[in-house]
């Protein structure tokens, strides 16, 4: 899996929009999305413009961990 960025918000959804269906990822605020490797080449056919952040690490495979509230007691 690789982390990848956009240069605006039209190519971003763009690309989520090709990638829904064909490819697994995972879009974070910030505006990075991970995508699988084969991924890259179908962006960049379909002349989508990306640049590459580099490799996931396994902070980005973990589910997001919130500290709920403790119960009143």
């Amino acid at each position: 899996m690789t982390i990848i960025r956009f240069d605006d918000a039209d190519t971003e959804k763009r690309a989520m929009d090709f990638l829904v269906g064909r490819y697994p990822f995972k879009t974070w605020a910030n505006g990075d999305l991970m995508v699988p490797e084969p991924a890259l080449g179908h962006l960049a056919g379909e002349g989508i413009g990306f640049r590459v952040i580099g490799p996931a690490t396994y902070e980005h495979f973990l589910p997001s961990v919130r500290n709920p509230a403790p119960a009143p007691v």
